[in-house]
């Protein structure tokens, strides 16, 4: 039947599965789509056809995908994803954004450079924030991943979503999962004492930090925004570490007692 819609539309150079995709899209367009595509050249049908494949298989990606039948050096990898155990057989050379988006369909967390340089791809890896694009599948073995998708709680979302929301702490939104993976797994090391480049009190035993907007700055220096949202961003992650609501519209923080005791 693939061949007879060539035939019948006038053009080669698909393959058959394409020519059986597009016969499939076909029967549900009728006879004035097969016209349209019979003035269509290969190369117009051949995106058409990508384009396709790419939604059916995002359609079927609500799962786990299908292993590939061929792998170079398979490896399987036990670990767990957002408190669900997951064990995959990959490629050794298959990085954790790959695994994540492709295999597990956790596509929250993005590819942006895919070299490390912008922070899009953050996720936490017990308790530390990672550049998955950098970190390989096989290196997570036995441990906890924490994308974007797993900091919610059900309908309630976590206190640093919720304040990226009331800051408007994003505008396109693709960096905003490594933004919101990056500023909790900041909170942890605040409060576990870890210092970064402009710490000033580095003589004394590790203690939770009170973190300045120059500390926030820096320690979530290495996600970009191509969008400017940076103030806003300092501003959300800042109401979160001090517990101080700060008026969005302002630059007046109060404190969440003062805050109610103005309401009543």
């Amino acid at each position: 039947m693939a061949h007879d819609v060539i035939d019948e539309l006038d053009f080669e150079g698909l393959t058959e599965d394409e020519a059986e995709l597009l016969e499939e899209v076909l029967g549900d367009f009728g006879e004035s789509r097969r016209k349209f595509l019979g003035r269509s050249s290969t190369a117009v049908l051949g995106a058409l056809v990508l384009e396709l494949l790419y939604e059916k298989n995002a359609h079927a990606g609500t799962t786990e995908s299908v292993t590939p039948a061929l792998e170079e050096n398979p490896i399987t990898v036990s670990f767990r994803v957002n408190g669900a155990a997951k064990s995959l057989t990959f490629d050794s050379r298959v990085t954790l954004l790959d695994a994540l988006r492709e295999r597990l369909a956790l596509t929250g967390t993005k590819k942006g450079c895919d070299h490390g340089q912008c922070g899009a791809c953050t996720v936490i890896v017990d308790g530390r924030r990672v550049l998955s694009c950098l970190t390989l599948a096989a290196q997570c073995e036995g441990k906890d991943v924490t994308t974007i998708e797993g900091l919610a709680k059900g309908n309630e979302l976590h206190p640093v979503q919720a304040s990226f929301v009331k800051h408007d702490g994003f505008q396109c939104g693709f960096c905003t999962p490594g933004q919101i993976c990056s500023a909790v797994a900041l909170m942890n090391e605040a409060k576990n004492g870890d210092l970064s480049y402009v710490s000033t009190d580095f003589r004394q035993n590790p203690h939770a930090l009170q973190l300045s907007d120059d500390e926030i700055r820096e320690r979530m220096s290495g996600n970009l925004c191509r969008c400017g949202a940076y103030p806003n961003i300092v501003d959300a992650i800042r109401e979160v570490h001090t517990g101080k609501a700060t008026d969005p519209l302002g630059t007046q923080a109060t404190s969440q007692t003062e805050v109610h005791d103005a309401t009543v």
